[in-house]
């Protein structure tokens, strides 16, 4: 099947100008054809859609969603539910992320190879996944469920969920990476600071020791790919850069002492702001208890001020939503909360080509390019003059993944 787009306006988010008046060619799973004006020869069966007046550009791409956190309080969400309530739910979100126009999301704990299965198998509808399988973090860290109150031991978890692995100390955590590889992670989650979201610790405590770190890192790299690191304050995104992570996830904490540190050593910074804005306006209804609010509303006081202090100094900035539960309809406003500091090219660049570079999935993705895969989405006026778009899925008519699509109502 061939399938082109003529007269678009062409966001091509590998840093050129906007270009008008373009066509795309797509054959297959690939774009192969990129003009100014008409194309060349086409087969006579070609689909042609005419594109005037809205902007053609790559899908979307977040680097730090959680499809297994199907409740607004991970901290409850295992005692409520089943893991087959959960996976269930999870898919719902899937084909919520797709439809949104992200036709490319990294699962940052929780969903392992199933999920992504049966996403390239067409079992289910969603976003290209790249998962984590279990998360990892330490004893009373962020990522433990367990209340100050509860006496339970902390175990490592099997089921479908939002429930990680805990590792205390060099041993234990070089086992937990080497079985999370072994179940087809495509990299590895730490828990290297305190969270927002859990019930035991604060948000500017640093977690894992350096050496804790470095082993995942070596473990990671030993099998050709990388750590995450969740790290809110810049004592925690100093540990985990001198052990060798490849992204600081959220980072709102962060000093310009720990951003240089962060820029020397080539790391990717992910800020992550709808999920603090979205649960701070929702937090209350969800039940969410007044201690996690707190912190929730600390993180996004400093969250664009993180941000600016990255901007500023010229780091390599990813784009994130983290969404929980039926707030995943917050993750196009991700994007708009990025442009209150970015220039909105950036904020495209950092959902689209940064992301794409992060994942390692540049060569193919990430940019409207020859040769690459054809992840489209067509927006429906100009995203750059307007980038809240993006939250109307009637601005967002057409959505094409590896060259099928999976909404069109041109």
């Amino acid at each position: 099947m061939t399938t082109v787009f003529t007269n678009a306006f062409l966001i091509d988010c590998t840093g050129a100008a906007p270009r008008e008046r373009m066509s795309v060619v797509v054959e297959g799973d690939n774009i192969v054809e990129i003009a100014e004006g008409s194309p060349g020869a086409l087969p006579a069966d070609a689909q042609v859609i005419d594109l005037a007046g809205k902007t053609l550009m790559p899908g979307l791409i977040d680097a730090h969603v959680h499809a297994c956190a199907v409740d607004a309080n991970p901290a409850e969400q295992h005692r409520r539910m089943p893991p087959s309530l959960i996976a269930i739910f999870a898919t719902i979100k899937l084909k919520e992320m797709l439809k949104w126009g992200f036709t490319t999301v990294r699962d940052a704990g929780g969903a392992d190879f199933g999920f992504r299965t049966a996403v390239e198998t067409g079992k289910i509808d969603g976003p290209r996944l790249r998962v984590s399988g279990n998360h990892l973090y330490q004893t009373g860290g962020h990522g433990d469920k367990r209340y100050p109150s509860e006496l339970c031991s902390c175990v490592m978890a099997t089921d479908v969920g939002l429930i990680g692995g805990c590792v205390d100390g060099p041993d234990e955590m070089r086992k937990a990476v080497r079985e999370n590889l072994r179940r087809r992670a495509d990299q590895i989650k730490l828990m290297c600071s305190g969270g927002a979201m859990s019930p035991g610790d604060e948000l500017h405590v640093a977690q894992f020791s350096v050496e804790e770190i470095e082993v995942a890192v070596k473990e990671a790299a030993a099998a050709h790919t990388y750590v995450m690191a969740h790290a809110y304050s810049a004592a925690a995104i100093r540990n985990a850069v001198k052990a060798g992570v490849r992204s600081i996830e959220h980072g709102n904490l962060i000093d310009e002492e720990a951003a240089v540190e962060l820029r020397e050593a080539g790391a990717w910074l992910v800020p992550t702001l709808a999920t603090y804005e979205a649960l701070w306006r929702h937090g209350k209804e969800y039940g969410i208890p007044p201690f996690q609010l707190e912190k929730v509303d600390a993180a996004r006081e400093s969250g664009l001020r993180g941000l600016e202090i990255a901007y500023r100094l010229g780091l390599k900035i990813g784009s994130g939503s983290d969404l929980l539960g039926a707030m995943v309809k917050y993750q196009p406003l991700e994007l708009e909360l990025k442009a209150e500091v970015m220039k909105p090219m950036d904020v495209l660049i950092a959902t689209t080509r940064t992301n794409a570079e992060l994942m390692r999935l540049d060569r193919k993705t990430g940019t409207v390019e020859t040769g690459k895969w054809a992840d489209l989405i067509v927006v429906d006026g100009n995203p750059l003059e307007a980038i809240n778009l993006f939250q109307s899925p009637e601005k967002v008519p057409l959505i094409m993944k590896q060259g099928k699509t999976f909404k069109n109502r041109l």
